[in-house]
């Protein structure tokens, strides 16, 4: 079966940033409200549970990626037994990842306070926060999550977003009270827990709707279970690593320096993952396309959709990382208020530190659409054990400046060149990767550039926040858009996508239309 991938991708990107919006907002109300009701310590003991419990999602293997990457092809040959074999796998693995993270969480309990540098406040019981928190991470393994893997293989993530943005409006309509009138932070987590239990009980019955001939059954060759193993086997590297990246800084930064600092450094990271989350949109919605087209299409229309995605998201990182270092503190004082906000140059490193894991996930969407763990399993690993070293010879020294420079540097030193080698060596022929590199940097200096001009332009201005934030937003937006067009503008892919996003665009105007 060849798929609709850009009626899919473009379907999924609209219900995806939806979602994403929805989750992006609010969840920015919901942090100004348990920072003015509750106080700072609670939001650094969320971002610190988030952390932890990442650890224990380890568990996961990234069994969800391989399995996914495993129904490409039988998708492709509409091979229906060897689908429903490898839900029944599915099924069985998550069953078990389930029992490991609730038997590892209940086991690290007694060392959760050494976690935490500094008192807790009197009326915060550290131990039933972590224990609903652990809840709503076992739960979402064990309530029917293989199911979703049909969705993702069959690039239909839009059915999630559906589901998950009714269940989301329901959720943050209780929060709100929860917080508001009950001031009470453990109604809140549980009303976040039945959520999740919903929105994996919805998913699975519109499956069930969708694709009724799909179920759990039968089992594959052994030839095939030992290569799925093998691929999250491989994909376990990937996974620790990441997980030890991303939540290295949250750790570190809690047990050296305490709670209330964590607070207001994730403050600023929150802004970054929610502009990542709609990167994410388009990856999520595209990487099931790239891989059907890994299999189904000619070499060189795949290094010339690498190109074009390469373009496209060089623009759209340049641009948003202009915006980003105009509007940061303009914003931050609005959100949080001048009393946490941080100094001009740690919003540099925010923005270096944006940009460069943005650029690195697209290269990354055609790795995993490859299904190349297996050489790429010592890449991510050595990054993430480069960046938790930095961490922690600098956190004492230079504080939360060790911490984001750490990251930015093992990006940039170990994760990127690294990754450029093992995607020319394996996925696409050895001659263009000169030519890649060439672009990936021209678009890195270009977005320095548009963020030099855009910085100079709106210093100029003196003004107070909420005129910044809309003056800034204005001339940063111009200012790197027409640089972009100024450099891009000419180049036949870079058109050619940008008319593609056009025709996307009128076909949804135009078959709304014809709804209304």
């Amino acid at each position: 079966m060849k798929m609709e991938r850009t009626k899919n991708a473009a379907r999924n990107i609209a219900f995806g940033s939806m979602l994403k919006l929805l989750n992006m907002v609010i969840p920015f109300i919901m942090r100004s409200v348990v920072l003015h009701y509750l106080g700072v310590e609670y939001l650094g003991l969320s971002g610190l549970f988030r952390s932890l419990l990442s650890f224990l999602n380890l568990a996961e293997l990234g069994v969800g990626s391989a399995m996914v990457f495993s129904m490409y092809k039988p998708i492709a040959e509409d091979n229906t037994e060897e689908i429903c074999a490898l839900m029944r796998l599915y099924r069985t693995f998550y069953r078990i990842i389930g029992l490991f993270i609730a038997a590892v969480g209940l086991a690290i309990t007694p060392l959760l306070r050494n976690l935490i540098s500094g008192d807790l406040p009197a009326d915060m019981n550290l131990y039933i926060l972590y224990f609903i928190n652990l809840g709503y991470t076992v739960l979402s393994y064990w309530l029917f999550a293989y199911k979703s893997s049909l969705l993702n293989a069959h690039q239909r993530t839009d059915v999630i977003s559906k589901v998950s943005l009714c269940v989301h409006l329901a959720e943050y309509a209780l929060k709100l009270p929860a917080l508001i009138v009950f001031r009470n932070y453990y109604i809140y987590l549980i009303i976040q827990l039945l959520a999740q239990v919903a929105i994996n009980l919805a998913t699975a019955a519109r499956v069930t709707k969708i694709y009724p001939h799909y179920v759990p059954r039968g089992h594959l060759a052994g030839e095939k279970v030992r290569d799925i193993v093998s691929r999250v086997r491989d994909l376990f590297t990937a996974k620790f690593s990441n997980v030890i990246f991303n939540s290295a800084d949250t750790l570190v930064i809690s047990a050296f320096m305490g709670l209330a600092p964590l607070a207001i450094f994730q403050n600023y990271y929150f802004v970054i993952t929610s502009l990542n989350t709609f990167l994410n949109i388009i990856i999520q919605a595209c990487i099931a396309g790239v891989g059907n087209s890994l299999v189904t299409e000619s070499e060189e229309k795949n290094i010339k959709d690498l190109t074009k995605y390469t373009l496209l998201f060089g623009w759209v990182m340049g641009i948003s990382s202009a915006m980003l270092l105009c509007l940061y503190q303009p914003f931050m004082q609005i959100w949080m208020e001048k009393e946490n906000l941080l100094a001009f140059s740690y919003v540099i490193c925010f923005v270096i530190y944006y940009f460069t894991e943005g650029m690195n996930r697209i290269i990354n969407m055609f790795k995993d659409a490859a299904g190349i763990w297996r050489k790429d399993r010592w890449r991510p690993l050595t990054a993430a054990l480069v960046n938790l070293g930095l961490n922690l010879a600098t956190v004492q020294r230079l504080g939360l400046y060790g911490v984001l420079l750490s990251s930015v540097i093992s990006m940039v030193v170990v994760q990127i060149p690294w990754l450029f080698h093992n995607l020319f060596q394996e996925v696409f022929p050895h001659r263009y990767l000169w030519q890649y590199v060439r672009l990936f940097c021209g678009l890195a200096a270009l977005t320095f550039v548009s963020c030099a001009g855009s910085w100079l332009a709106c210093s100029a201005l003196r003004l107070g926040p909420w005129p910044s934030l809309i003056v800034n937003a204005f001339f940063s937006f111009i200012i790197s858009n027409v640089l972009f067009f100024t450099v891009y503008g000419r180049n036949q892919l870079f058109r050619e996508s940008i008319a593609q996003i056009r025709r996307i665009l009128l076909r949804k105007r135009h078959n709304s239309g014809q709804r209304g």
